[in-house]
């Protein structure tokens, strides 16, 4: 039987004038969203894991030295880079690692401690967090990207977490978006709100 041809991406959407009205720049980058995704999600298993051992290479180009560091990352979701092997090695040279979760809706993020063995929750879309311990406070922030621009802007997934949890932090962190060189978009339309990354890492 005839394999079925794969259905072809579908393309970006001209993002619009700066000035456009909020509404019109909301409905884009939700459309966008969503593209970027079904996109990401189309990638090979195997692939993705041969990008996220490069992502993690040219993380610790970029850290440098780890040891007595507090590292957020992230528990991978809807094709993101994997990135927990690297977690468990920052961990082996003397790093700390944390996971970040939802406390209430139109809040701040929480950063609690965690490494491979302690307990886990389900959190907000089932994602794993820490069961247990307080806040603690990033030294460096990796952050999944949905899209990303030339001006390090991310595109998140549209609850405004992030840039929340940046601007409510009493001292900055290196941030540091992580993602798939086909996920860079022209323009994300930058708003006051939307903070940049120092760095962006995306692979193909």
């Amino acid at each position: 039987m005839a394999q079925e041809p794969a259905t072809p991406p579908t393309p970006p959407q001209t993002a619009p004038a700066a000035s456009a009205p909020w509404p019109e720049i909301a409905a884009w980058r939700k459309a966008e969203r969503e593209r970027l995704i079904a996109a990401r999600l189309g990638i090979p298993a195997d692939e993705r894991a041969r990008m996220a051992k490069e992502i993690a290479r040219r993380l610790d180009a970029i850290i440098g030295p780890i040891g007595g560091r507090l590292v957020s990352l992230y528990w991978p979701f809807r094709g993101e880079p994997d990135l927990r092997p690297w977690m468990a090695d920052v961990a082996a040279r003397g790093g700390r690692t944390a996971l970040p979760l939802v406390v209430e809706k139109a809040r701040p993020l929480e950063f609690r401690a965690w490494q491979a063995g302690d307990p886990l929750e389900k959190g907000v879309w089932n994602i794993p967090v820490p069961a247990q311990g307080g806040p603690v406070l990033p030294d460096i922030v990796i952050a999944p990207l949905v899209g990303f621009d030339g001006g390090n802007f991310r595109l998140g997934y549209g609850g405004g977490f992030f840039d929340r949890t940046i601007a409510a932090m009493p001292r900055m962190p290196l941030v540091i978006g992580v993602g798939y060189a086909m996920q860079r978009i022209e323009n994300i339309c930058p708003q006051p709100h939307d903070i940049p990354m120092d760095a962006i890492v995306a692979v193909d």
